[in-house]
């Protein structure tokens, strides 16, 4: 197989193996504008336009009170200050390519390809193959993001409106938890029983069904857990 070809698969896959949070956040990140005073085709535009989830919902609050246009694109340049570190990191290794693609790259480097793509080349820094994999990986998280942004704003776009800021937050949580919680059964077992009683409850009375669906997660999460150690104990005898 062509080394470039095989070292863009490799970034595909790699950005696939992370792909949980990015898409946990990108439907925060729909729903949010679906929630917004702007109309789907507002959001949908400026999701595919922007594509900068930070920018896109710090802004959100700002079109909201009808803030002046300065204020709203110097706060999503603030915002996106850490891309001018990210493009110096970047310049030298990716200097031999031509004007327009270090342009495309511009645009669909995120936070997640970025990362891998330093820990990648950290450990191999002559890699020809290195702008290939950076490109498999940016380009699969473009996809990742907007198809998930898209049917965040789909469903933002259909859900009761007051649910559209405590779903946004369960969904952010579960964006930190979920790539811890692939690493073991017991936590994915306890988010997703959470996440089931967590939607059951909800209308119960003072916001209880969050401490019920944290309480069963838990207890699940310890069931599972016990139910390993056992089995372990009983293959060891």
């Amino acid at each position: 197989m062509d080394p470039r070809r095989a070292a863009w698969r490799e970034g595909s896959r790699d950005m696939l193996e992370v792909a949980l949070g990015v898409i946990a956040w990108a439907l925060v990140t729909g729903v949010a504008m679906a929630q917004s005073t702007l109309t789907t085709p507002q959001a949908v535009s400026l999701s595919l336009m922007a594509f900068a989830g930070s920018a896109q919902l710090a802004v959100i609050p700002l079109i909201a009170v009808k803030a002046p246009v300065w204020l709203i694109v110097l706060t999503a340049l603030v915002v996106n200050l850490r891309f001018v570190i990210y493009s110096a990191a970047l310049a030298k290794p990716l200097s031999h390519l031509s004007w327009a693609r270090r342009a495309f790259l511009s645009y669909i480097t995120g936070d997640m390809p970025f990362a891998l793509y330093m820990q990648r080349v950290a450990s191999d820094p002559t890699w020809s193959a290195r702008d290939a994999y950076y490109a498999g990986m940016v380009v699969t998280n473009w996809w990742v993001w907007h198809i998930s942004a898209l049917v965040g704003i789909a469903l933002g776009a259909r859900i009761p409106h007051e649910w559209g800021l405590e779903l946004a937050g369960s969904l952010a949580l579960l964006a930190l938890v979920m790539p811890m919680a692939i690493k073991r059964l017991s936590a994915l077992v306890g988010v997703a029983v959470a996440v089931v009683v967590a939607l059951l409850t909800y209308r119960l009375p003072m916001r209880l069904g969050v401490v019920v669906a944290i309480v069963a997660g838990v207890m699940a999460s310890l069931v599972i857990d016990w139910l390993a150690h056992r089995r372990l104990r009983h293959i060891t005898l």
